[in-house]
């Protein structure tokens, strides 16, 4: 996905809310909002959403000397979940189509995100993904994917999040590799978060060798690429991953709730819609992907 120019202010409050987060006084909140300012203007035409955030934060991180502002997020949003995990649990097992709720689920989990700066009543978001009919709905193609791959690989988003996930991968009928960032970025999900919240009960944890926001394959490790290459179903999680490999082909399938009126636009429905959109083929390879 291409970067709107109503994207710009959303970089500021970004950076300002981790400086914050990362605890630093007034100069120094200042000192980051004057080097994202000039960040901003030398950006490529070119270049995603989670490009330019991945700049953003890491001048936050140099210039306060926080290197996870989010932590103290992360591990709160976890335990919220997990304080929910029976009762989702037993959504799933008293459904009368498991699999279409475990999706939900998973989709709801997509409210967890600390870069909207916005509180959120979990329960509330999971009863209202229920009923809510999907605005952009590939599950059919998702289904016939899932019969043929030998296994998954799914792509993490925001820590928290990460429980919503593991009740999914426990209602797929295949293996799953779980990839995550391989270090802190927003309140994106690490190994340390996919532990917290058991995933490495129901999956293979793996590192994407990046710490930049959405899957990036260029600034990924060869290894993660190759994984990612083999992979016969990929399932992308959140908007940022949405950003970066929504034209990456028909091998991943995107989930989340457009939470952002510039992500809705460009899926092309209303903000505050539940997505389940399988990946264009445009042709043309996703930067990092070998012939």
């Amino acid at each position: 996905m291409r970067t709107y120019l109503d994207c710009y202010p959303c970089f500021l409050r970004q950076a300002l809310d981790a400086a914050r987060r990362a605890g630093v006084g007034d100069t120094q909140q200042r000192a980051v909002l004057d080097r994202v300012l000039e960040a901003l203007q030398q950006v490529e035409p070119a270049a995603t959403p989670p490009e330019i955030g991945d700049r953003v934060h890491r001048i936050v991180r140099q210039v306060a000397g926080n290197g996870d502002p989010y932590r103290e997020a992360k591990a709160a949003s976890t335990r919220q979940a997990l304080a929910l995990y029976p009762r989702l649990k037993a959504l799933v097992r008293e459904a009368d189509d498991p699999l279409d709720v475990a999706v939900r689920l998973s989709i709801a989990g997509n409210i967890m995100d600390a870069a909207r700066g916005q509180e959120c009543d979990l329960w509330s978001t999971v009863e209202r993904v229920l009923a809510q009919p999907f605005a952009a709905d590939d599950g059919m193609a998702f289904r016939e994917a899932l019969a043929g791959a030998g296994k998954v690989l799914y792509l993490a988003d925001n820590a928290g999040e990460t429980v919503f996930d593991r009740v999914l991968i426990e209602a797929l009928d295949a293996p799953v590799v779980y990839a995550v960032k391989g270090g802190p970025t927003l309140n994106d999900a690490t190994r340390e978060d996919a532990l917290a919240a058991g995933v490495d009960r129901v999956a293979e944890i793996v590192s994407t060798g990046s710490d930049a926001p959405g899957t990036i394959l260029d600034r990924c490790s060869e290894e993660f690429r190759k994984l990612y290459e083999r992979a016969e179903l990929i399932i992308a999680k959140g908007q940022a991953n949405y950003e970066t490999l929504s034209e990456a082909g028909s091998k991943v399938f995107c989930l989340l709730q457009t939470k952002c009126p510039v992500i809705a636009r460009d899926v092309g429905v209303p903000v505050g819609s539940i997505v389940l959109r399988q990946g264009v083929d445009t042709g043309v390879k996703a930067e990092g992907e070998s012939e």
